[in-house]
């Protein structure tokens, strides 16, 4: 008897203990539509900031970057008033870089990153040392 009561207790213990299979394959960051987004602007800005400092006249606005109102948000919850106001701060201070004069570039170029770093100090910080290095000093 005593036998056949260690067995099955063994026998419970063994069958509980299953090896769970752990995947080996890597879990791959998909930022979300608007974190794709951002990451295009800040591509674009550099290039802008490099035609104004080669003297260049930046010319056409893009305009993939009106989807900033409607791509997804990492955290939905963010997509608030205030952050419309931002966005269309940031729209508007972009498109008066391709109407403005060559001798205004400069300073209108850095109201736009500001726009940027102003917005990213209410939400998501973590951006900003990168998004300052855009800055025309």
């Amino acid at each position: 008897m005593k036998k056949l009561l260690i067995t099955g207790v063994l026998l419970v213990f063994f069958s509980s203990c299953k090896k769970e299979k752990v995947s080996k394959e890597p879990m791959v960051y998909q930022p979300s539509e608007m974190a794709a987004l951002m990451n295009r602007m800040y591509e674009e800005n550099a290039k802008i900031k490099q035609q104004i400092l080669n003297g260049e006249t930046p010319e056409n606005f893009p305009e993939e970057y009106l989807k900033i109102h409607t791509a997804t948000l990492t955290d939905p919850s963010d997509r608030t008033s205030q952050f419309r106001q931002y966005s269309d701060l940031y729209l508007n201070n972009l498109r008066d870089i391709f109407e403005t004069p060559k001798d205004s570039l400069k300073l209108e170029f850095n109201e736009v990153i500001n726009s940027c770093i102003a917005c990213h100090q209410t939400t998501c910080i973590g951006p900003i040392p990168r998004i300052r290095k855009l800055l025309i000093r």
